[in-house]
């Protein structure tokens, strides 16, 4: 999973980084203020079943799902298109974008940076899209374009985002290709100060994002942050001290697994124990080219067992035994938790 990290300077936006990662970008000043300079990083996914099987298998590797973090610079408010065709053409890969919103301090506005950044992305989606329909009037090419983007020019010029609209599988195809901002998935987060550490978002900013169908979360970024930077047996101790239950790190994980409708499923044997992330609702053959393409070529059969199956009977043979290791074939929908092993022949 790709993620991108955008927000107005000041917002504290690679501050969020650093605490999501674990990193030392350099946050104000120290990082030049800021101006043009894209940070990246990678995390692995917590997940206990994953431990689990590792200490069954004791494999030579164990790989975890990850989520890789792009922050980009700050967008200026007063070059508002020119910043946002800019950043379309550097976030045009990401599957989820983060909005990072100030929340401290007595200038904090978040709701209104949540709009402006917001109509930034529908300015961007409106500029490609006359574009391209501006060069199909002169190439006189590809005629099943033209009805698909202008509609979509029709809902962004009333301010409407692309996530709004409802497309055919042909014609979800013939937008994949340009990555139009405002039909990615959106998670706001608000950045409070270090007074509200553990506190829920404030029922207005709930309402807001209800209206408009987007997730948020609240996290202190600051204490946060210094919190992920912490040898990993200190940071138990000081979260209980201040009052957080969970590491932002990981409620990020949770709400970005909810947003993009994410699961796992697991590989395992003696090389190697490893979680695969997949939409919600993939069949087995697909599934199957997560791992390698010739699997998904030439799929024959998944053999699945659940996760909790496994645990409770404590190897392949005795699931077998008790019936609980199926045979699926490729329109198979994969669960959370399935441990599969794909039978292919090409």
């Amino acid at each position: 999973m790709k993620v991108g990290l955008i927000g107005r300077r000041g917002a504290g936006k690679t501050t969020i980084f650093n605490m999501l990662t674990g990193l030392s970008a350099g946050v104000g000043e120290a990082a030049g203020g800021g101006r043009g300079e894209i940070h990246l990083g990678v995390i692995k996914v917590p997940d206990r079943r994953i431990d689990e099987l590792a200490r069954i298998f004791k494999p030579k590797k164990t790989t975890y799902a990850e989520i890789r973090f792009t922050d980009f610079p700050p967008s200026d408010e007063e070059d508002r298109l020119k910043a946002a065709s800019a950043l379309l053409a550097q976030m045009r890969e990401v599957d989820a974008i983060a909005l990072v919103l100030r929340d401290f301090g007595p200038e904090a506005a978040p709701l209104k940076e949540l709009d402006n950044l917001l109509a930034e992305m529908i300015l961007a989606d409106l500029a490609v899209v006359e574009n391209r329909l501006a060069r199909l009037k002169k190439e006189k090419g590809k005629p099943q374009e033209q009805p698909v983007l202008e509609r979509c020019q029709g809902a962004l010029e009333n301010e409407q985002s692309l996530r709004s609209l409802s497309f055919t599988p042909d014609e979800e195809n013939l937008l994949s290709g340009f990555g139009f901002l405002s039909r990615k998935p959106v998670l706001a987060l608000f950045n409070t100060g270090d007074e509200n550490v553990g506190n829920p978002l404030p029922q207005a900013y709930d309402a807001e994002l209800e209206r408009r169908g987007i997730p948020g979360l609240a996290l202190a970024g600051k204490v946060e942050m210094e919190i992920a930077q912490l040898e990993e047996a200190d940071r138990a101790p000081f979260m209980k001290e201040i009052g957080i239950q969970e590491p932002a790190r990981d409620r990020f994980i949770h709400a970005s697994y909810r947003l993009l409708d994410l699961i796992s499923f697991f590989t395992v044997g003696e090389d190697e124990v490893r979680a695969w992330t997949i939409k919600r609702g993939t069949a087995a053959r697909k599934a199957a080219g997560k791992v390698h393409s010739d699997m998904e070529r030439g799929f024959i059969r998944g053999e699945v067992v659940s996760y909790e199956d496994f645990i409770i009977l404590g190897s392949e043979a005795k699931c077998r035994e008790a019936g609980k290791l199926r045979v699926e074939g490729k329109d198979y929908l994969v669960q959370d938790g399935d441990i599969i092993h794909f039978r292919f022949n090409v």
